[in-house]
């Protein structure tokens, strides 16, 4: 009996410590290289000989430049991800830069896998994000230059330009492959779409204009 009750203490420990530290996996060497166009599928990018590594698969220029933000949203991301920097693949990080127009936006999305931390290097920003269910509590806050606010890993936050002018922004984020899903775009832009009877439902709204927003043209914002 004391066995079984010891053996049971182990497997609650076991499993809550490895519920507590889910994240990317730790790298199992000093850098791995992504090679995007490997024919070998694994959990992120496989790995170049790292005798075949030169500082260029660690350094990416231009995120001086503006992005260009003549759509519909006003907005554009820059992302520097594994896929733009083949020395982030297993680190763990990556960044972006975010570009916004007067009252520009980035939509309503989440990131699966990454915390992200913004920081305001021009103009003003509407920011928030929304707690899980059931009690949905925003958490909003308007952020001038030098101001930093943190989104929390999974949960749907936003970003408006608030002001007149231009805004920029650089965003930090806990994965080298944090993805991005687009509420709208996943919702009403899905291929093939999601059955009106069900969005209808879903949003308390006719099926005339749930086909009405699935024939939106839904842009993804990365």
């Amino acid at each position: 009996m004391a066995a079984n009750l010891f053996l049971l203490a182990v497997l609650t420990i076991t499993t809550t410590f490895s519920l507590a530290i889910a994240s990317d996996p730790s790298p199992l060497q000093d850098f791995c290289v992504g090679v995007k166009m490997s024919p070998v599928f694994v959990n992120g990018l496989v790995c170049e000989d790292p005798k075949l590594a030169k500082p260029e698969d660690f350094f990416f220029a231009g995120l001086d430049k503006p992005g260009n933000t003549s759509n519909p949203l006003g907005s554009m991301v820059t992302p520097v991800f594994a896929g733009q920097l083949p020395g982030l693949n297993t680190l763990g990080i990556s960044l972006a830069r975010i570009d916004f127009e007067p009252y520009g936006l980035n939509p309503p999305h989440t990131h699966p896998r990454a915390t992200e931390i913004l920081t305001v290097l021009e103009g003003s920003l509407y920011v928030g994000f929304v707690t899980s269910n059931p009690g949905n509590r925003l958490f909003a806050k308007v952020l001038r230059k030098g101001d930093v606010f943190v989104f929390p890993q999974g949960l749907v936050h936003f970003q408006l330009n608030s002001g007149e002018g231009d805004a920029v922004a650089i965003a930090a984020l806990s994965s080298q492959n944090p993805g991005v899903i687009t509420v709208a775009n996943a919702v009403f832009g899905a291929k093939p779409p999601i059955l009106d009877d069900v969005l209808a439902k879903a949003f308390k709204l006719d099926k005339k204009t749930v086909d009405w927003l699935q024939a939106q043209f839904w842009m993804d914002n990365n």
